[in-house]
């Protein structure tokens, strides 16, 4: 493992331990070279999974980029970092054993918004607004008249 501080290749392990309900083992390294420390984490990758774009683009698949949107949809929602972890690992565990390698990108949309969708309604409804480029308020008003508690204007 390289050193993102100096670059250097001679690192070593100093300590181990499985996080995440054993999914991913957390390791702490230390570079040989310049002494800096710092965390990596290893987690199985059962295959090589591509996200298709609308236009046809294939682009590999990023968990950090799924963490990412659903983290700015929950931003200031009470919704913790493990929770957060939850949904992702739920969303990578459906799409890998879907046995399908190749993910349209609608696809990857609705099972996060089907997930945000049962955490918090805030943040389903944000992260919607992104995923249907809402245009404008009527968008958000039209959405919101369709969720579950809103259809006969109580709330």
């Amino acid at each position: 493992m390289r050193c993102p501080f100096c670059g250097a290749e001679d690192t070593q392990v100093k300590d181990s331990r499985p996080v995440e309900d054993a999914a991913v083992i957390r390791r702490r390294r230390q570079c040989a070279v310049c002494g800096a420390r710092f965390t990596t984490f290893e987690r199985v990758q059962l295959r090589e999974l591509a996200v298709v774009k609308k236009d046809g683009r294939r682009v590999p698949f990023e968990r950090d980029k799924l963490a990412r949107s659903i983290r700015i949809a929950t931003r200031k929602r009470g919704i913790s970092e493990e929770q957060i972890e939850r949904i992702v690992n739920g969303i990578v565990r459906q799409i890998e054993t879907s046995g399908e390698s190749d993910i349209p990108s609608t696809r990857l949309g609705e099972l996060a918004m089907a997930s945000l969708a049962e955490l918090d309604e805030v943040a389903y409804v944000r992260f919607a607004s992104v995923y249907r480029d809402f245009a404008d308020a009527r968008d958000f008003e039209e959405f919101i008249r369709r969720l579950p508690n809103g259809e006969d204007g109580s709330g």
